[in-house]
């Protein structure tokens, strides 16, 4: 009989889709052999069909825990990062019983909203920068802003190798503005300031899409609300799938031979920034 994939799951998937880590520390699980079906070795791109045994280490995976979505206010310091050699990982400071990971990323400098969630799913829809979804901070810099700056940062700025989306900015004070951005760079709103000749010295994060800071005190982190996460559940519904958006990064990433190298060093390391 032959195999239907429609009635099967990728195997970084259906491992993620457990509880017990991301799909990108699923695939790590794989590549390292530590990852069984039915008691045979697997690698990447192994699909799971009803009925196969899946180990980790030789323990079947457990079912899948309480779907967990967090929302903390990150202190300055704390890194976003389940990596247990880091003292200050996000995860050890929010202490929480369930495996939880950190929905993208807040420099160590910065402080604000960050989402930590046992749901790689969503994980993966809400980082895609193509699906818009806002997020907005209020950064203060080490000297006095202008129409100029404003208008420069709004309209975009060249780093790393492109130039940034147009997004909403707003003067706040002298020194301090509100910016709201559609996409991640690697310290992106740093890089950017830096180009106009500012530093940053307090950058804080106040909204992720629908989901406000409002009154969490630093340190603090409550789960999200029904109602809070419907919302963002309407938000990415129309979000590209994980394995399509796989196939087109892997496309993406195909040097064209009349490409110059600088070009294609930066589509590298682009792509690399976008998967964090």
């Amino acid at each position: 009989m032959e195999v239907n994939n429609e009635n099967s799951t990728n195997l970084n998937k259906f491992i993620s889709a457990t509880g017990i880590c991301s799909r990108r520390e699923a695939e790590k699980l794989i590549t390292e052999g530590r990852v069984t079906i039915n008691g045979k070795p697997t690698q990447l791109g192994n699909r799971v069909y009803e009925g196969d045994s899946v180990k980790i280490d030789g323990k079947p995976l457990k079912s899948k825990p309480k779907t967990l979505y967090i929302a903390l206010n990150k202190p300055v310091g704390i890194v976003c990062t389940t990596d247990s050699k880091e003292r200050k990982n996000i995860v050890r400071f929010v202490g929480h019983p369930q495996r939880l990971f950190p929905i993208g990323r807040l420099d160590k400098p910065s402080e604000g909203l960050i989402f930590l969630t046992n749901d790689g799913d969503i994980v993966n829809k809400i980082l895609r920068a193509g699906n818009n979804h806002e997020k907005e901070y209020i950064v203060t810099v080490d000297k006095e802003i202008n129409d100029r700056f404003i208008n420069r940062m709004g309209n975009g700025i060249p780093i790393l190798g492109t130039t940034t989306k147009k997004c909403k900015v707003q003067q706040i004070n002298n020194n301090t503005f509100k910016i709201t951005l559609t996409q991640g760079l690697n310290r992106q709103i740093r890089r950017m300031c830096e180009y106009l000749g500012y530093n940053v010295i307090k950058l804080k994060r106040t909204r992720i899409m629908n989901v406000a800071l409002g009154n969490l005190k630093i340190g603090e982190w409550r789960e999200l609300t029904s109602k809070e996460m419907n919302e963002i559940h309407s938000l990415v519904k129309s979000s590209v799938k994980t394995e399509e958006a796989s196939k087109k990064t892997s496309l993406n990433n195909i040097k064209p031979k009349n490409k110059q190298k600088r070009n294609t060093n930066f589509n590298s390391k682009f792509g690399r920034q976008r998967r964090k």
